[in-house]
């Protein structure tokens, strides 16, 4: 019996036994499904924080890693892909810079009289001055200006020098003494020699192929020897009317060239990518990208220890550059000789006026312009040659020293020439004449040795030219200085043929080297050291990077001018 009561009395009738157990299995079925869901979400947020972590550390990894840029194959922008025109360009500025500097060497020349009457010079010594601390300023500068070309690239370099270069030269046209004179003669000649220093490494940035950088080359020297040879006309004439004048025509002509060798472009390849770098870092955001040439180390130990001593090592331990220095010294310096002791020839035995004296320079700028006729005609025998698969022309040493076995003998004929010409008894064309054998010895020698190196060296070929600069301007600052008391002690014919018998032991160079220069090259650590560069490019550019010293998982190769659209290579 169930008791009933009302209201707060009465008693609920207890459930039915059915009723219990139905509500017991619904809360035993929700604190089921609660534990399940609690555990799927526990699991669910283990697995999406692995997942964020995962994907924190593949986006740091990311973030940092480096992206290296390169050219690919074809790039305009690659100096080796410019349009003739733009190469051509670059090789009219390169020459007319040189053409400066050279001309600037042997300006004095023709107004030594002058400037020793203006400055009240007694001291045949002193007067030679001029022209030796011009060339103690190219043993100076290449040593300095050529390794920074190659961790800044050349047209900065070129350009700044040359704003001094004219600046100074405006300096000797109005030098108020003689010891004022001679310090903007020096800082005139550090500046001048950047041009010596970079030109040949600016050839070769532009051409790869050696037989086109070859002939770059050959035009580039026949314009070296006419600005020194020119340069004593020029003073000889204008002096006689006032000799400041002479240094006003050299600043006239620098000023207008400045304005040709600013608006060449940059062709460092290395500088080149680094600007293309900067712009992709402005216009990303990733501070990650770089060219190659801004991961090198740098700062001041680096510069002293490394790039300034570069030309110095060179000359020591590179036997191809020591001793194409040794026989480039000793052909500069006699030519920077003649300076003095063409006056001895000429003024003292034929009694030449000091406008006249110079034009037998002349005949140097002939051979030396012959001497480019024969280049050409070389290269085309070569060319023929390689078509023809002969054995010989894949030989590195044929393709250039054949000329410096040509130019040897006959630099030696000429000096035996002049000197034993040089009489009063014989008419004075011909000790005039042997300056075309000298032109064409002096040419062909410069031209095979200094493409030689070019070839062998390629990006460190400002260097080495550097080194061969330095070398050479020490023995022509120096041995002109002895010119007028070694022609006065042996006089003109024993004088000449003594430097005939030294540039006789020195045509051997150029043999040594087609016999020995193959092994020489494969002992060099530059060589090696370019071979090791030229693999790692050629592996980048066909993207199949071999050996594990080629692999970094911190590094990727970007071959094109944009992240979001490039080819990205892992190395």
């Amino acid at each position: 019996m169930v008791m009933i009561q009302k209201r707060n009395n009465f008693i609920l009738p207890p459930p039915r036994k059915e009723e219990s157990v139905s509500h017991s299995s619904a809360d035993s079925l929700r604190t089921a499904t609660h534990s399940i869901h609690v555990q799927i979400n526990a699991i669910d947020a283990e697995q999406r924080f692995h997942l964020e972590t995962e994907n924190n550390a593949a986006a740091q990894l990311e973030k940092n890693r480096r992206i290296i840029v390169s050219f690919p194959r074809g790039d305009p922008e690659n100096p080796y892909n410019w349009p003739t025109g733009r190469k051509i360009f670059v090789l009219f500025v390169g020459i007319v810079s040189v053409v400066n500097s050279t001309l600037g060497s042997s300006l004095p020349s023709g107004a030594t009289q002058y400037l020793a009457d203006y400055f009240d010079i007694q001291s045949q010594a002193q007067l030679v001055l001029p022209i030796s601390l011009y060339l103690v300023g190219y043993v100076l500068g290449p040593v300095v200006f050529a390794p920074l070309s190659e961790s800044y690239g050349r047209k900065g370099i070129m350009v700044i020098t040359f704003v001094f270069f004219t600046i100074f030269t405006m300096a000797c046209a109005v030098a108020p003494n003689w010891p004022c004179f001679l310090a903007f003669r020096l800082l005139c000649g550090i500046t001048a020699s950047s041009p010596i220093a970079v030109v040949g490494g600016l050839f070769a940035d532009i051409y790869n192929e050696p037989i086109t950088r070859g002939r770059a080359m050959a035009f580039f020297m026949a314009a070296t020897t006419c600005g020194p040879t020119l340069a004593p006309i020029v003073s000889g004439f204008i002096s006689a009317v006032n000799w400041r004048w002479t240094f006003f025509v050299g600043l006239i002509i620098a000023g207008v060239s400045l304005v040709f060798l600013y608006f060449m472009p940059e062709t460092y390849g290395p500088t080149i990518l680094k600007h293309r770098a900067q712009k992709m870092r402005k216009k990303t955001g990733n501070p990650n990208i770089f060219a190659p040439i801004e991961l090198e180390k740098k700062g001041a130990r680096q510069m002293l220890t490394i790039t300034l001593t570069r030309p110095i090592r060179m000359i020591l331990f590179e036997a191809v550059v020591l001793f194409t220095c040794l026989y480039l010294s000793l052909a500069y310096a006699i030519f920077y000789l003649f300076f003095e002791a063409y006056p001895l020839v000429f003024q003292g035995i034929y009694g030449f006026n000091t406008g006249t004296a110079g034009l037998p320079f002349l005949a140097i700028s002939v051979g030396a312009f012959l001497s480019t006729a024969i280049f050409m005609y070389w290269d085309s025998v070569l060319a023929r040659a390689k078509r023809a698969n002969a054995r010989w022309a894949q030989i590195e040493e044929y393709r250039r020293l054949p000329l410096a076995c040509i130019g040897g003998p006959l630099y030696v004929i000429s000096l035996f020439w002049l000197g034993w010409s040089a009489n009063a008894d014989v008419h004075w064309i011909v000790p005039i004449l042997s300056g075309v054998p000298f032109g064409i010895g002096f040419m062909l020698i410069f031209m095979a040795l200094l493409n030689y190196v070019t070839d062998a060296y390629e990006i460190f070929a400002a260097s080495a030219s550097a080194a061969t600069s330095a070398c050479r301007s020490i023995f022509g600052a120096i041995l002109p200085i002895a010119a007028r008391p070694m022609y006065r002690a042996l006089g003109i014919a024993w004088a000449s043929s003594l430097l005939g018998f030294l540039s006789l032991g020195m045509c051997v160079i150029p043999f040594a080297f087609i016999k020995y220069g193959d092994r020489i090259r494969a002992n060099s650590s530059f060589c090696q050291e370019l071979q090791e560069r030229k693999r790692v490019f050629d592996e980048q550019q066909e993207g199949e990077p071999k050996g594990s010293e080629a692999s970094s998982p911190r590094e990727t190769i970007v071959v094109g001018g944009s992240v979001s659209d490039s080819k990205r290579e892992e190395v």
